[in-house]
């Protein structure tokens, strides 16, 4: 699983976005997800997570994952972000 995670972060890292980025974009590909909760502790983290949030994920990253099996090429192709 560490080193999945860590394939993952690379291929984030190559498309100039962090793996937090990215995970927090993934779930709002799905049609069927209207929000997403994120736990938050600190102010710090409240403005990290909310730059994190709007950060724009390039559809490439999705596509690239998806070339080399870190996610399955069936996730919704079209962000709705």
């Amino acid at each position: 699983m560490i080193q999945r995670a860590h394939r993952i972060a690379d291929v984030c890292e190559a498309h100039g976005v962090t793996l937090p980025d990215a995970a927090m974009a993934f779930p709002l590909r799905h049609p069927a997800v209207a929000g997403i909760v994120v736990g938050m502790r600190s102010a710090e983290e409240v403005r990290r997570n909310l730059a994190a949030f709007i950060r724009q994920v390039p559809e490439r990253l999705w596509t690239d994952l998806a070339a080399t099996g870190l996610i399955d090429e069936r996730v919704p192709q079209a962000a709705r972000r």
